[in-house]
């Protein structure tokens, strides 16, 4: 189930909509009552964080689905002054806005996976993960950890993006795919290309984009984006169409990944593949257009070490376009 909404927090009255969603989502989840009161507990809390410290705070919250598992993950972002000690706005009784100050507490003890990032005069970004079935026992290898913000354009119930990500035997295959224009029929074309992943799942990037234009042929077209991340060799292979952003950043370092002019579907010229190091410590973020380019994480000092939820949703807070489609995805390497 792929599903993400974006709710923005103005006014209390909006909590009981995005609550409302994320409860039904969590029943279709099977998730029980007691693990539906929590999550419903914590959207109120985050909202009522929004409302009290924040200016243009949102709520993104998407349905998660990996290696059997099923989940939820709310995101609560928002551009106010940032928290001045995070370990003190953690701890119950703490509030600067005269309330009881359980919050943030609340939300970290609720949640099966929790993480924050704050920055003064920039803002607070606040994770919240909920699993239906506990983390498995460790396995041999490495496992991704994967986080995306992807949402249509305002006015669209449909994103024109789409994104898949399949595991492979020594590591990970990763499709972004920019539908051009808006709307259900920029949505079939991207829903095109990133179903080719489930029919074949081992081929290469470049064969991939091969495939995946004979595919979306009667569809719009897309700009596509293909990435393998090889663990045993400690390679990523890339080839991309279009104007999907890629990089490898680690230790604050950023190589950048090279895609040719194009449209999947409709106009292919030059297809060709690319490699650049991989290591345990790397992130590879990919995002469409509707994503500014005039970004840099050494503007955030610590976020790359954070959650890539969190990183992907900081990006989409400061530089999404708003006027577009837009997806951001972050993954990097997780122990199992």
């Amino acid at each position: 189930m792929q599903v993400q909404r974006c709710f923005p927090i103005t006014e209390a009255s909006q909590t009981a909509e995005v609550r409302r969603v994320m409860s039904d989502i969590a029943y279709k989840l099977n998730f029980n009552e007691t693990e539906i009161g929590k999550i419903a507990l914590v959207v109120t809390e985050a909202a009522t964080n929004l409302l009290k410290h924040a200016t243009q705070g949102q709520l993104v919250i998407r349905a998660l689905e990996q290696a059997g598992n099923v989940g939820l993950e709310l995101l609560a972002l928002d551009r106010g002054p940032g928290i001045v000690n995070i370990d003190e706005a953690l701890r119950d009784g703490y509030s600067t806005a005269g309330s009881s100050g359980t919050g943030l507490g609340a939300i970290s003890r609720l949640a099966t996976e929790f993480d924050l990032y704050s920055q003064m005069g920039t803002g607070t970004a606040i994770l919240a993960r909920f699993w239906l079935q506990p983390r498995p026992a460790p396995s041999l290898g490495p496992t991704y950890h994967l986080g995306v913000v992807s949402l249509p354009k305002a006015g669209e119930q449909l994103c024109g993006d789409g994104w898949a990500v399949r595991p492979q035997a020594n590591g990970y295959a990763v499709v972004v795919a920019d539908g051009l224009g808006h709307g259900p029929d920029a949505a079939k074309a991207a829903q095109t290309i990133t179903q080719v992943l489930d029919t074949h799942p081992t081929l290469a990037p470049a064969a991939y984009l091969t495939v995946a234009h004979a595919a979306a042929h009667s569809t719009r077209g897309a700009a596509v984006a293909v990435a393998q991340v090889d663990w045993s060799q400690q390679i990523v292979h890339f080839a991309g169409i279009g104007n999907i952003s890629a990089q490898v950043n680690e230790g604050g370092q950023r190589r950048h990944l090279v895609s040719h002019n194009g449209i999947v579907g409709h106009e292919m010229r030059k297809v060709q593949e690319f490699t650049t190091p991989w290591s345990a410590n790397a992130r590879l973020i990919l995002h469409s257009d509707g994503l500014t380019t005039h970004w840099d994480l050494a503007n955030y000092p610590g976020l790359i070490t954070h959650d890539p939820s969190l990183v992907a949703g900081v990006l989409y807070r400061d530089f999404t376009r708003e006027r577009d489609d837009v997806t951001v995805l972050v993954i990097q390497e997780r122990e199992a």
